[in-house]
């Protein structure tokens, strides 16, 4: 009897262990002169070893400060998964070092992100081919707060009709949230995006003045924040 107790409360740990919620994302930036190389190496690479559970979804990053740069997603996947993934081989290795990185400048950089579906409007899969990240780096110790704010940002982002994914940086730098805006129209689901029309309605569901707590917030216990732009490359990625 003991032993049926345990396994029942065993069962929703198990569950939650297996969630495949985590995307590994890599930065990557080409020589000025070897883009169209790197292109097509990288697509190659992409084709030949990420397929299945594993694939790649490569974006071009078009503003900010990693302007220029590739930003390669894998997963979702679980933890259990990316443990038990192992050593790619000497012929996956061999493949990226002779043909993809030696376009690559000694600039780049690796992250592990877990999807937040409590704060998210937008499933994990749901993906956009255009899609803003805005960054939000929290101050030491107020990860709660940047929540708290995220939180009350939910269902604001629901009344104005907007998929937004949101991340927490895991194992990956300074702790921080992303909040991935997903336009599933194009760019021009943008026109209609404002900070008085966010203002307006973030008010309009919490109450007059809320929009002061909002940026207090910010103000208080946000470090940093910054946004940039990308676009899918489907003929880079994995088919």
């Amino acid at each position: 009897m003991k032993r049926i107790f345990l396994l029942c409360m065993l069962v929703p740990l198990l569950g939650i262990s297996q969630n495949k919620n985590v995307v590994n994302s890599t930065r990557a930036f080409p020589k000025v002169d070897k883009v169209l190389e790197y292109e097509k190496a990288l697509a190659a690479h992409a084709q030949k070893y990420h397929t299945g559970d594993w694939k790649w979804r490569v974006f071009e990053i078009q503003s900010g400060p990693d302007a220029g740069g590739y930003h390669i997603t894998e997963g979702p996947a679980s933890w259990q998964d990316i443990d038990g993934r192992g050593n790619l081989g000497a012929e996956h290795n061999m493949d990226y070092n002779k043909n993809v990185a030696i376009y690559l400048t000694e600039r780049g950089g690796s992250s592990y992100s877990v999807y937040q579906d409590t704060l998210s409007t937008v499933a994990l899969t749901d993906w956009a081919d255009k899609i803003n990240i805005t960054h939000y780096v929290q101050k030491i110790g107020w990860g709660n707060k940047v929540w708290e704010l995220l939180n009350n940002s939910k269902p604001v982002w629901k009344a104005l009709g907007l998929s937004i994914a949101v991340y927490t940086a895991s194992s990956s730098g300074p702790g921080q949230f992303t909040v991935v805006t997903r336009y599933k129209n194009g760019l021009k689901d943008r026109a209609s995006m404002t900070l008085t029309g966010f203002k307006d309605q973030y008010e309009k569901t919490h109450g007059a003045d809320s929009f002061d707590a909002y940026l207090e917030i910010l103000r208080n216990y946000v470090s940093e924040q910054w946004s940039e732009l990308l676009f899918y490359r489907a003929d880079l990625s994995s088919k």
